[in-house]
């Protein structure tokens, strides 16, 4: 029944448990209780004691679909055809969550549950920093639900869509992580038979993390076509074994497309024409007609090239044969870019170093104006494009260089945050630091905490008062 008054409204928020009573009988107080009941749902609101999902349910009456287990929704965070995900709080801890819900058309379909439990069941298996974790399943009035670590950030298909092609560092650090996550299941015994871009989430940390393990099973196939599945994978796995001739080759079917995921941040277009249809995805001519890497990004180093390549390849025997071997040579990659970048900054600064700065900027053309810019002042120049990254690496010893210079041009407030940091955390409060505003961003100087060892700088600035003012932090470090 709908509640009419917000005496009703407060009968059912209490019985739900949604709310601390004392804090709904004050809001109570405030509209009175003859008054609508919409009108105490939105003094709550207010308050920050409901969310607007929870008062659209509440309004219809609804009594279920609040609580499952001890995580209370918050609102709904994304959707499948398969389930829904909401946000949601730990009842005891106040943890976020991610609440993973099957559809309800789906409750009787016993395949289904079958398979929405498998995938909660594979995931608690796992537990590595490049993959999601799952804390509990099971049902709540009926429905089967998957509580799982809440990830800030966006998927990796999200992520293309919105800045297009990923810078080259930035892109191989996801493929090594997205790797390293892919090694540990594999060693614990576990494919991922559903891996895609959308099923990468990158944190706003950077972190790339796998996630929906065991869900292909939900796509499992009685294709014609392809024949009756035995192990539970997509039409897009089933596909590629077919055309390779290498039945539930399950490793090395992962690899392939890890190497389609590694290709759209490398190139900001997917290697295979996306299709929701069956018989387009069950077309061996996706496979053959990719577009070379090399055709779409003539400007790749031909390393990273042949090492995306190789990943998808259409002879299992020329890929890459484990998710090891991936990372190894991400990281080895990544290694030798960070050399070049030392060497050339290096050679920037000249015969004469004045000291070294790590800078953290995340776009490439601003990253080679600031190598160009502190180089020719006689600094070697260590660059990174994650500001949390460079406190952690800041929080140890020997310190990674002699200052810190954070740019706002395009981290914004998370750049702003991390110079925050420095004085409030005791092992970051002896750090020199340079906060560089950018000439449209003069506003983040209020939120900015400067002293006498961190600076805020307003750019452009003329190159001898920036090596005057490098010169004040570096030679007074104790």
């Amino acid at each position: 029944m709908k509640p009419t008054s917000a005496d009703d409204f407060a009968h059912l928020v209490g019985e739900l448990e949604l709310a601390p009573a004392a804090e709904v009988h004050d809001a109570l107080r405030e509209v009175g209780g003859g008054a609508a009941a919409e009108s105490l749902g939105q003094a709550l609101v207010r308050r920050e004691l409901l969310t607007g999902f929870q008062l659209v349910r509440l309004l219809k009456g609804e009594r279920r679909g609040y609580l499952y287990g001890r995580a209370k929704l918050l609102y709904q965070i994304g959707a499948g055809s398969f389930a829904r995900v909401y946000r949601a709080i730990h009842c005891d801890s106040g943890g976020i969550l991610a609440v993973k819900v099957l559809r309800q058309r789906f409750l009787n379909d016993s395949d289904k549950c079958r398979a929405f439990r498998h995938e909660g069941e594979v995931g608690q298996l796992l537990r590595h920093p490049n993959i999601v974790a799952i804390d509990d399943v099971g049902q709540e009035n009926g429905a089967s639900y998957i509580t799982m670590e809440f990830v800030e950030g966006q998927t990796l298909r999200e992520l293309v869509k919105i800045r297009g092609a990923i810078d080259m560092p930035t892109a191989l650090d996801l493929i090594r992580q997205m790797a390293a996550g892919l090694e540990y299941a594999h060693r614990r015994g576990v494919t991922h038979r559903d891996l895609k871009a959308s099923n990468v989430i990158v944190s706003s940390a950077g972190e790339a993390k796998l996630v929906d393990f065991g869900l292909a099973g939900v796509d499992e196939l009685g294709d014609y076509g392809l024949g009756r599945i035995d192990q539970p994978r997509t039409i897009d796995y089933a596909t590629l074994e077919k055309l390779t001739g290498m039945k539930n080759d399950a490793i090395r079917s992962d690899i392939y497309f890890l190497g389609t995921v590694a290709y759209l941040a490398v190139a900001g277009k997917p290697a295979l024409t996306e299709t929701r249809d069956r018989n387009g995805r069950a077309n061996p001519q996706r496979y053959r007609n990719a577009v070379p890497l090399a055709e779409r990004r003539p400007d790749l180093p031909q390393d990273v090239n042949e090492f995306v390549s190789r990943m998808m390849s259409l002879d299992p025997l020329e890929r890459w044969q484990t998710a090891a071997d991936v990372r190894r040579k991400a990281e080895s990659l990544i290694a030798k870019r960070n050399g070049a970048e030392a060497e050339e900054s290096a050679a920037d600064a000249g015969s004469v170093q004045k000291g070294s700065l790590m800078v953290v900027e995340s776009g490439e053309k601003a990253q080679r104006v600031l190598r160009e810019f502190f180089g020719k002042l006689g600094y070697r120049v260590l660059l990174t494009e994650n500001p949390r990254r460079a406190l952690s690496r800041f929080s140890s010893a020997p310190l990674p260089a002699d200052c810190l210079v954070l740019s706002t041009h395009t981290l914004g407030a998370e750049a702003v945050e991390a110079f925050n940091d420095l004085s409030s955390d005791p092992f970051l409060a002896a750090v020199p630091a340079v906060l560089l505003l950018g000439s449209q961003q003069a506003g983040y100087a209020d939120a900015a905490r400067a002293d006498q060892r961190r600076l805020v700088v307003r750019m452009p600035v003329p190159t001898d008062e920036m090596g005057r003012i490098l010169g004040s932090l570096v030679g007074g470090r104790d």
